[in-house]
This record gives structure tokens, sequence and C-alpha cells, in this order.
């Protein structure tokens, strides 16, 4: 038995201990499997083996410190929990014997968590449900989670549309206070705002949407010139109807944008101001903010100026009767329209035809990639995928919509506040990879700085229809950083532009929301509220969350429906590459499936500069854009990925190689 010295001792040397050890901050990073890491602050990754990571959760700040353990490898261990991160989470409930637990859907939890009896809600079997951390598992490396709602079951109609929104944490409902303020406003509200607007019911405007379109944002008019064109995009104006500051607004930041989800949407801001009171509904006065510019005969912009007006849409137009008019058809629609309306939509038509060339020229047009509409039953299931075809009134629309931005960025960028869409071009950590792709495959553009925006358009206009061994276009596409939005003006290389923002959808997208204010504020001194940057940043944040639900939803109905392909071959096209197989998009229908590596012959290394799976002994190449035919192999459930079985691929002449694996 210790003395009461050698107990001074012992305790003395622990506290010693401790102050001496080295600790570090850092968040946890989550895995496949059951081991993880820990992000340092300081910029480096520390392993945190299995049961160290049963402690913690992703996203978790902890402090830990670290040990060498055989073979002068480390890892870390826990010291501290200094923050969670992870609230709610979604998952399926699972009762195995007398105990009940969740197994959490959410990436990079990969364990079972109990559910105590009080906190299950009545929740059975094969439940989804909607859960939050109840008792942290730092101590024991036991968590408790308790249940907050049950969503559904497995197979009940829209239960994957119920079951995203809760994994991103979407409302489906308004709060008290929007849906209080979007009720007390009518079409008297809209009268008492025409005071100090110009008057332009008068004049024929005309929305082009699909049929099924109900938040009409845009509509137009073009009139010829000694010069060009005058074109006139009216833009709704939901700021003229939505305080500042008030829980409208609010939310609308909140939700960021609308998400269109197949078969329902979430909107950004309610029904009754979105699809009502705000769309440029046709034979009704609505207020909008109108783009006035001259477009020149050579497709070049001219002067420009913005109103605060009254419109009244002569006709909510479809793509395809616009379409048909363009093309010279006479049906009893387009009969039907009324001259002033017919010459104006000729005239929008030359109009948008010089802008594309003008672009075509001196800018960057992205390509007309096959797009496909998916059509659901009454289960809210993809009964059918169909071509969606983009005509020339699509275009004739894009052309006035990237105009009418052109104009705002050219407008805030000599003003004292602004918002701007900036796109760098190719990603910095490629670009080792991009150089040696360059100066393989080609050399005479090895010079061109694509930093610098001129590089970067010649750079993409020469590769489009270069011809090389490997799709050097479709590389560099594959390698494009993602748009971001800033408070200065900045290129966008992706369209080939100085600078550019976006205010052509204010009833989807805050930001284009916000331009407005800031058009407003400097023209009629309206007031508003400026944007800080960590609210730009949180903005940026939810924009991204919402293409992952809306890409997470698809990615569940599609996956669901390859199970009805059957085992026919199918013609598709390499859409990605990846050291673990590659990914082939379907011509019939768009579908994206994964051919696995270790379903082929023999073994392949992924040479990162060509993006190329090259065959070790025979040579044999599978890359970008080339064709193959597959046949449905089954879905990995977890991840809802589609799995294909290659049946033949298109030979690619082989090479010299560029990387070994």
């Amino acid at each position: 038995m210790l003395n009461a010295d050698a107990l001074s001792q012992l305790r003395q040397l622990k506290s010693d201990i401790k102050e001496n050890k080295v600790v570090f901050p850092g968040t946890v990073k989550a895995t496949n499997g059951r081991f993880g890491f820990v992000a340092l602050d300081e910029g480096r990754d520390v392993f945190l083996p299995p049961e160290e990571m049963q402690k913690v959760l992703p996203g978790d700040r902890v402090n830990v410190t670290e040990q060498e353990v055989e073979k002068g490898k480390t890892q870390g261990v826990v010291d501290e929990l200094l923050e969670t991160r992870l609230n709610t989470f979604v998952g399926r409930y699972l009762v195995k014997g007398k105990g009940h637990f969740v197994v959490p859907e959410t990436p990079g939890i990969n364990r079972w968590i109990f559910i105590p009896p009080k906190e299950r809600m009545n929740a059975q079997q094969d439940d989804f449900i909607y859960c939050q951390i109840h008792k942290h598992p730092i101590k024991d490396g036991k968590g408790q989670a308790k249940v907050l709602r049950v969503i559904g079951k497995a197979g009940e109609p829209g239960i994957e549309r119920s079951f995203t929104l809760a994994t991103f944490d979407l409302a489906d409902t308004w709060p008290d206070a929007v849906q209080k303020q979007a009720d007390g406003l009518s079409e008297s509200d809209i009268e008492s705002r025409e005071a100090g607007r110009e008057d332009r019911t008068g004049r024929p405007y005309v929305t082009i949407d699909s049929p099924g379109t109900q938040d009409m944002d845009d509509a137009l008019l073009a009139e010829p010139n000694a010069t060009g064109w005058t074109l006139s995009i009216a833009i709704a104006d939901p700021t003229a109807m939505i305080e500042t500051d008030s829980p409208a607004e609010q939310e609308a930041f909140n939700r960021a944008t609308a998400i269109y989800f197949p078969g329902e949407p979430l909107p950004m801001l309610p029904d009754s101001i979105s699809t009502r009171l705000c769309s440029l509904m046709p034979d009704v006065k609505r207020l909008a903010l109108v783009c006035d510019l001259q477009v020149n005969n050579d497709g070049s912009l001219g002067d420009y100026s913005f109103h605060q007006a009254v419109i009244q849409s002569r006709g909510k137009l479809s793509y395809e009767l616009v379409s048909n008019l363009i093309e010279g058809r006479e049906d009893d629609d387009i009969k039907a329209l009324p001259e002033a309306v017919a010459n104006s939509l000729d005239q929008l038509h030359q109009a948008a035809t010089a802008l594309r060339k003008w672009r075509s020229e001196h800018a960057l047009l992205s390509g007309d990639r096959a797009e496909f509409r998916l059509r659901l039953d009454e289960n809210k299931r993809i009964r059918l995928i169909e071509p969606s075809v983009q005509n020339e009134a699509h275009r004739l629309v894009e052309e006035c919509m990237v105009a009418a931005n052109r104009c705002a960025a050219d407008f805030l960028t000599n003003q004292t506040a602004g918002l701007f869409i900036q796109h760098p071009g190719l990603r910095d950590d490629r670009a080792d990879n991009i150089r040696a792709l360059i100066d393989s495959h080609a050399p005479h553009l090895s010079g061109v700085d694509a930093h610098q925006a001129e590089g970067f358009r010649k750079l993409m206009k020469e590769t489009d229809a270069l011809e090389a061994e490997v799709p050097v276009k479709a590389i560099l596409s594959r390698q494009l950083a993602r748009a971001e939005l800033g408070f200065k003006p900045a290129p966008h290389q992706g369209m080939g532009l100085d600078a550019y923002t976006t205010f052509t959808s204010p009833l989807r997208k805050f930001s284009d929301f916000y331009v407005h204010r800031l058009i407003k504020a400097a023209l009629w001194d309206v007031p508003m509220r400026a944007l800080t940057e960590d609210q730009l940043e949180a903005l940026q944040v939810t924009q991204i969350r919402a293409r992952q639900a809306a890409n997470s939803l698809e990615a569940w109905l599609k996956s669901d429906f390859a199970k009805t392909l059957g085992e026919e071959p199918m013609a598709g096209v390499i859409s990605r590459t990846v050291p673990a197989g590659f990914f082939v998009r379907l011509d019939a229908n768009g579908l994206e499936g994964f051919v696995s590596c270790k379903d082929l012959d023999g073994k392949y290394s992924f040479d990162p500069v060509t993006l190329r799976l090259i065959h070790n002994k025979n040579g044999r190449i599978f890359q970008l854009e080339q064709p193959v035919t597959v046949s449905f192999a089954g879905v990995d459930e977890e991840r809802r990925q589609i799995n294909f079985k290659l049946v033949e691929a298109q030979e690619v002449p082989t090479g010299p190689r560029s990387a070994e694996g």
C-alpha cells in the first residue's frame, strides 16, 4: 500500500505529464471504414483508429494527442471534445433482440446508435426516422439518440422526397410569421405600389416558358432601330412586395434557392407570392424591374438602363409555340397571336441570333448537352424518362437573360456595393496535370496562360474541335473549379466574360433577389441591408446543400427506376473516370451507372493527366467520351448508385502511357 508521500509523488507525476502533453486541435473527418482522421488546424491529418473513432462524430471539434505506434507510424488519441456540430440526422429504425437502434444514413457514422425507451416515439422496425444526438459517445464510445420524427416506411408514396428533406434539414412548411406576411398581401398591394413607376402595360411583353411553369419571372420585348434592336427584359419584382428584413426575406435567405425536386419543387418564397402576386401572369398588372438595352447588329451591347415599371404580359407562350413560329410553321395558336406580339417575337429571334453570334466569337458558349425530363407516377416514382429538347426558343430566352445579366454586372461594377458570380476557370490543384496534358496533346497551346480570361477562352475554344489521341476539351471540362459568389467583380471564365451576375430569377434565387436590392439602392436610394462576408459564405453553403439535396433525391429515384431496365444491352458514353472504374451515361435516358475495374479482366492503372484507365499488360484504354455498350448489373443500395456491366467498347488506339499505377 502506497504511503502519503508516494501518493503525492504519483499525483504530481500525473500532473506533470498532463502539463507537458502536447494537444492538437482539429476537426474529425469520417471515412467509409470504421477509422477516420482529425484534420488538424495546423494543416495536416492525424489517423484515428476505430476505437478512438467510436468516441466522436463527423465534424466534431476535438483536441487530440499524437502517439507513436509500430514502424514509426503515429495515430491520434482523443483528449477532449471542444464542440460537436452534428445535431440531427436521419436513419432507419432497427430492433435487435431487446435493443432498439438507429442505423444512420449520414455518411461517416458507421455504427448503430442506441435509442433509450423514452426516446422512441413509437417508431417501428424499418421506419425512416429523424433523430437527434441524445448522449455524445465521447466518454465511453456509446452514444445515444432520440427520435424527433417518424418519416415513414420504404415504399410509401413520396417517402424519397420526405426523407431527403429531413436528411438536408429542409423545411417543407412556412414559419407562421412568413405565412402571415404572405397571406396579408393581395392585388390591392400591387395597385398601392404603382405610383412613381413607368406604365408599360400597353407594350407587348410576353413570357416564354414551359407549359407547367407558374413562377414566371421574366417577360420579353424587342423592337428594331437604326443600328440593331432595343431589347427590353422585364423581371418580376418581389423586392417591391417584400420589406427589407421582413420574415419572408429572412426565410428566402435561409432557403437561398428554390429546389426543383422531380414532381414537386420546394419554393424559396410562398406560392401566393411566387406563383401569383409576383409572377408575370398574362392579362394582369404586375410590378417589374426592367432592363432596356441596345443590341447592335453585330450582337455587341450598347447603352442600357434600368426602370421600375408596371407591365401586363400579352401571353404565356410555350417554348414549342415560339420555336414553331421561328421555324415558319403555322398552326391555330400562332395565327391567334396579336400582330404586335408576333412582330416582337420575330425581332427577339433576330436580336438573340446576333447576341449568340457575338458570344460565340468573343466569349464562351456551353455545349448543348442532352437533357432529360423525369415523369413521375401516382406513387411519385419515375414512370418515364424522356428527352428534353433544347430548341431555338430556349436559346432565345437564354441569350436575353445573359445580356440583361451582363448589364447588371456592368452596372454594379461601377457601384460601391455589388454581388458577382466569379469563376476562376481550371482548378489550381490540377495545374501540373493540365500543363502535362497540353504539352503532350496540344503543344501549340503550351504557351497559353489559362489563368487569364483571354488565355482560358483560347484554350477552351481551340480544344473544342481538336483532333487528338485524347478528348482534350472533355478532360479540361472535368477539371473546372466551382463558381462562387463575391462582392467584387472578377472574371467568369466559364462564360468567357470579364464580370457576371444574375438578377433574372428573383423568385427562385436569393442572390438574384439581393441584386435587385442593390440596383434599387444605387438608382433610387431604396433602403436595404448589405450582406456580410459571413452571410455570403452561409448563402453559398446553403446553395450547395440545395444542389446536393436535389441530386440525392434524383439518384434515389433513378436507382429505383434502373431496376426496370432488364438485361438488354444499352448504348452510352463514358462520362467520368476514377481509379476504381468509370461512369457511363446512357444515350436513351441519361442514366449514369458505374463499371468497376474489378469486373474487368486484368488490372488497370489510372492516368491523372489524361484521366484514362489503362490495362497494365495489353494497353487497353477506357477514356472520356468513349462509346460503350453496357447492361444493368444492380444497384448499390447504400450509395444509391446504379451499376453496369460492360458488354463492349469502341477501341481506343493505344499510345504512350503518362502514368503507371
